[in-house]
């Protein structure tokens, strides 16, 4: 009797697929579509009392109390006006739901396998366990994110 041994994916295989695309200033980024449970316009947000600067506080979504993360704020970089195109992008983390801020959405894209780099070694003192990789398509350069560890 023989035993069919699965093939062993390579990290780049596993990390490609559907992912939805959005930017932050000049950078596009990229999250599993299947993290993904909504897009939402922007809308008023209630703060909470000593949280961090990145949360920006909680919002109810239809009967449902979720917080609000702003990733720029998350990655250290500077705050810029909200715009028509500013939304929330609301995703599952771990069975909880959490809005994610973002200066606006791109599109969906299918990334192969062949198009994901690994990260770029940084040294040290740079912590970049939050990407899966980076996935050049179209193109374009996508920071493929870990939603679980930004979160």
């Amino acid at each position: 009797m023989t035993t069919a041994i699965a093939p062993v994916l390579s990290a780049a295989a596993r990390r490609a697929g559907k992912f939805l695309t959005f930017r932050l200033g000049d950078e596009e980024y990229g999250i599993e579509i299947q993290k993904v449970q909504e897009i939402i316009g922007s809308m008023a947000i209630t703060t909470v009392p000593g949280t961090p600067r990145h949360i920006c506080g909680i919002v109810n979504l239809r009967g449902k109390v979720i917080p609000i993360i702003h990733l720029r704020r998350k990655f250290g970089m500077d705050d810029v006006e909200t715009t028509a195109e500013t939304c929330i992008i609301v995703v599952q983390v771990q069975s909880v739901p959490m809005g994610l801020i973002v200066d606006r959405v791109s599109e969906v894209v299918n990334i192969a396998a062949a198009e994901v780099e690994d990260v770029p070694v940084f040294g040290a003192d740079v912590d970049t366990t939050f990407l899966l990789g980076v996935a050049k398509h179209g193109g374009r350069v996508h920071l493929l994110l870990d939603i679980d560890r930004v979160l």
